[in-house]
């Protein structure tokens, strides 16, 4: 059985090197992506707390009209 050569060896050692790279820049991708998402989320759930805190208050505001005596 013959044993692989020097160039054979070097081959495959460049496949594996260029094949962790790609893995590494996937990964750096993902994980900005990943905090993009957060971000937004952390966004949303602002939006969402704000839109909330709105409607409590205009059904307050209702609330108070309704027991406001009619003139």
């Amino acid at each position: 059985m013959d044993s692989p050569s020097l160039k054979d060896i070097n081959k495959k050692l460049d496949e594996l090197i260029n094949a962790f790279q790609r893995e590494k820049d996937e990964n750096r991708m993902l994980r900005a992506e990943a905090e993009s998402w957060q971000q937004e989320r952390q966004r949303l759930l602002q939006q969402n707390e704000l839109a909330r805190n709105k409607i409590a208050e205009m059904l307050s505001r209702l609330k108070m009209l309704e027991h406001e005596p009619n003139e």
